[in-house]
């Protein structure tokens, strides 16, 4: 009877942390890889996170946070336990990143072809006012060079960020290629961004556990059921998708005569 009820014990255990939610927060303004549509978060990112954790029998709560740097920052406290993201020394302290990379991406300068940049290499940046998003990094080069020189203006919010770029009132904004490209492919006056020939920096998206979640115990689960997306080409239809999905959405109907 005692083996039985600890049989039964254990069992009821394994169901209530099976139940346990999965709590996942994302970038809400980074088409095509996550973006909100005003009722829920919609990219690659969310379809890859609620795949994945599938895998592992949980469900996922999406936790709506409203920038980048409070998400990374409630993932420090144990508060959220999944986010994608960009591996950085500082955010090693806090985060367990899979090893298997969820996609490739390259950081171009966008800039006002109306006021052109004379840019050679990253230290040219420093004369120029650029602007970032709350908790962005585009590695250590960047960082400190360009980030800390004091000619940074952060926001919360791409749309916001690129239209002071478009207005002039700011120089430059360091943004991933793909992302920044759809995103101004609609926006009025994105015409006049361009981008520089050569790219600020090349990096891998990751998933990332918090090192305060009990998920930080299977990333070698996580790194297999990653790597059989990625070989099945599952990663790129679903970026495929999202692409198409955030131009469906954003192109307004002609007015009708």
């Amino acid at each position: 009877m005692k083996a039985g009820a600890l049989l039964v014990s254990l069992l009821l255990s394994c169901t209530a942390q099976a139940a346990q939610p999965v709590r996942y927060c994302d970038h809400p303004v980074y088409p095509p890889i996550s973006w909100s549509d005003g009722k829920q978060m919609r990219g690659l990112a969310p379809l890859m996170v609620h795949a994945v954790m599938a895998k592992l029998g949980f469900d996922v709560e999406l936790v709506k946070l409203g920038n980048w740097k409070r998400c990374l920052l409630d993932a420090a406290e144990g508060r959220v336990d999944v986010v994608l993201a960009y591996r950085t020394q500082p955010r090693d302290g806090f985060l367990q990143f899979a090893s298997v990379p969820v996609l490739r991406e390259e950081v171009a300068i966008f800039y006002n072809r109306q006021h052109p940049l004379k840019v050679e290499r990253l230290e040219d940046l420093t004369r120029y006012r650029g602007g970032l998003l709350f908790g962005e990094s585009y590695g250590e080069a960047f960082d400190q060079t360009v980030a800390r020189a004091g000619n940074i203006e952060w926001v919360s919010d791409s749309r916001q960020n690129f239209g002071k770029l478009i207005r002039g009132r700011i120089d430059f904004i360091p943004h991933e290629r793909r992302t920044g490209q759809l995103f101004i492919e609609h926006l009025p006056g994105g015409g006049d961004i361009g981008t520089l020939p050569t790219a600020v920096a090349v990096d891998y998206l990751r998933l990332a556990v918090s090192r305060h979640s009990p998920l930080a115990a299977r990333m070698d689960e996580i790194d297999r059921e990653l790597q059989r997306l990625t070989d099945s080409g599952q990663i790129e239809r679903w970026l495929n998708q999202s692409e198409a999905t955030y131009r469906d959405m954003v192109v307004q109907p002609e007015p009708q005569p």
